[in-house]
């Protein structure tokens, strides 16, 4: 509850908390925004100070004003039910520490099979190399996961919607099972963040952003957010303390100014995202498009459940077409860059395929297949991009 001079007052929604949390303009001597804190050693008034770490800071690397001033906005984003907030230097960062600070050798996790590929890579490789076996499931199976459940399962890994394949786990049905197996849920948040979807309130444990993307939302940082519930945080905060995870100084501050905009810009990439998802639907040389808020999508009724917006982040299934005209498309393109990221200003494609990687689910979508993050220009001038793209296609078939 916020409070005035005259009494209580409402509580502040969201969008309101994004933009005055971590602030204290007193402590700031005035200024709006907090100073940016370079520094490692912090110095002791007293031996006794030194031999009890008495203060509120104690060393750069387990954080600063700066850091505190970020971790305070992701928490009043997150919801009451975060305890508090960890930082990392990437996305994949963030993902490796929640992690290894779960588990130990001879655990077994679940992993939904539509997950960022380099978490699956990170589960394949380092984890396997420690004793953690991995077990990946359909995005669909929803409660149905507790058949795969082992007496020494320690933690489920979702991603809703998965970034390339889009499909949406039944996260609530998930995490019901998860707890009453023993187990934690960690879930990659990154597409709709804890804006459009505070997945701690869903039963996750762990809620896991790539804050490269929306959080920072100018493509000029790697970043990573952490945030857990009051029975996850000791470990992770121990894990993150063990590790010596920590973020730069500069990378802080553009994260911190970025979020403070968060909401006017994922709102535009949500209205822009769903006008050129039906667009697209409408298209001749488009078989399917993958966006949980399409009404058509099979993870709509999910998405409406659990989410109040959607992301720029989509997919859509081409009509066969041979590979020199899906290059002769992306060629054409001008206003649409061809980049591993998305999350920033710009708009973006990149063709994928899931097939290599997938094993617990087929993926055959039936044509080529291009992931697109609508950014914030005009959405007639990227229809008209687009629109030159599906002629050269055409022309190349």
């Amino acid at each position: 509850m916020s409070f005035s001079n005259d009494g209580p007052i409402h509580p502040q929604q969201p969008e309101t908390r994004l933009v005055t949390a971590g602030r204290d303009t007193e402590a700031q001597k005035g200024f709006v925004n907090p100073p940016v804190v370079h520094g490692s050693t912090v110095l002791y008034p007293t031996a006794d100070d030194l031999h009890a770490h008495r203060g509120e800071y104690q060393y750069g690397r387990h954080g600063t004003p700066t850091t505190r001033a970020l971790q305070d906005v992701l928490m009043a984003l997150e919801g009451p039910q975060c305890a508090d907030v960890g930082l990392a230097p990437s996305g994949l960062a963030a993902i490796s520490t929640a992690l290894l600070s779960v588990l130990k050798a001879g655990d077994h996790l679940l992993v939904c099979d539509n997950v960022y590929r380099p978490s699956r890579n990170f589960c394949n490789g380092m984890l396997a190399r420690y004793g953690v076996e991995s077990t990946y499931f359909d995005p669909l199976l929803g409660a149905g996961v507790e058949a795969l459940f082992r007496p020494n399962t320690r933690a489920v890994l979702v991603e809703a919607p998965g970034s390339q394949s889009f499909e949406m786990p039944d996260i609530p049905a998930i995490a019901a099972v998860a707890h009453a197996r023993g187990a934690l849920v960690i879930d990659d948040n990154t597409w709709a963040t804890p804006l459009y979807h505070r997945s701690l309130q869903q039963g996750v444990d762990i809620s896991i952003q790539a804050a490269t993307k929306y959080i920072g939302g100018h493509s000029d940082i790697m970043f990573g957010t952490i945030s857990a519930n009051a029975t996850a945080w000791p470990l992770l905060a121990e894990g993150i303390r063990l590790l010596g995870v920590c973020a730069g100084p500069d990378d802080v501050y553009l994260a911190l100014r970025g979020v403070r905009t968060l909401s006017v810009r994922l709102a535009q990439h949500c209205r822009s995202g769903l006008e050129m998802a039906r667009w697209l639907q409408a298209r001749p040389e488009v078989a399917r498009v993958l966006h949980p808020a399409i009404e058509s999508d099979p993870g709509h009724a999910i998405w409406k459940r659990d989410f109040t917006g959607a992301s720029g982040l989509f997919g859509i299934v081409l009509k066969p077409a041979p590979q020199k005209a899906v290059d002769a498309l992306l060629d054409a393109v001008k206003l649409f860059g061809m980049g591993y990221s998305w999350g920033g200003f710009e708009s973006l494609v990149i063709p994928f395929d899931c097939s290599e990687y997938r094993t617990a689910t087929r993926w055959a979508p039936g044509g080529p297949t291009l992931r697109l993050h609508i950014g914030l220009e005009n959405i007639d001038d990227l229809k008209a991009d687009l629109d030159r793209g599906f002629a050269a296609l055409k022309a190349a078939s």
